[in-house]
């Protein structure tokens, strides 16, 4: 199974956010923009494994600046790491001025998704082969989180976490 880049994943979703969508601040509602990004990271998803994807965990995500009304938002989303049968996928939403164009980065996140066949068994996937600055660091913090993660659900013992013994020595 041959690595895949990041950009091979690459997915983006373009829309506008409608009244339906707002809440009473006239913001875009978070569960809409979760929505919308985990649409855009299981594509990502599937595009690196070419399986089913199943949304495993999100696990951060940052609200960093409310979406408003009429904003026309960007949901960008690749894998950053691919471990034995799941995969890291981060997501950046911006929003467009509509006059100028500018994009302002307004949020963040990053799921886990596993690929499976068609019975729903876990499958392997291709790794990663990060080429950009940003990919490298991301694909470097994604075992951090991997491990923490594991850590925290009592998967793996402390003696085992080495990423994050490493950040401590």
């Amino acid at each position: 199974m041959q690595a895949k880049t990041p950009e091979q994943s690459k997915t983006i979703l373009t829309d506008m956010v409608l009244p339906g969508e707002t809440n009473a601040l006239n913001n875009l509602f978070g569960g809409e923009l979760l929505a919308r990004m985990d649409r855009a990271a299981s594509i990502a998803a599937r595009r690196h494994s070419r399986y089913i994807v199943v949304t495993a965990s999100v696990n951060h995500v940052a609200f960093n600046k409310a979406v408003p009304l009429g904003s026309v938002v960007t949901v960008e989303a690749k894998v950053s790491r691919a471990f034995k049968t799941s995969m890291e996928v981060f997501i950046d939403v911006w929003i467009e001025d509509q006059i100028s164009g500018e994009r302002t980065k307004a949020n963040e996140g990053i799921y886990t998704f596993v690929a499976v066949d068609d019975t729903g068994k876990p499958v392997l996937v291709p790794q990663v082969f990060p080429e950009t600055e940003l990919e490298k660091q991301r694909f470097e913090a994604a075992l951090r989180r991997k491990q923490l993660s594991l850590l925290l659900s009592g998967k793996i013992k402390p003696s085992e976490a080495t990423e994050l013994k490493a950040l401590f020595e």
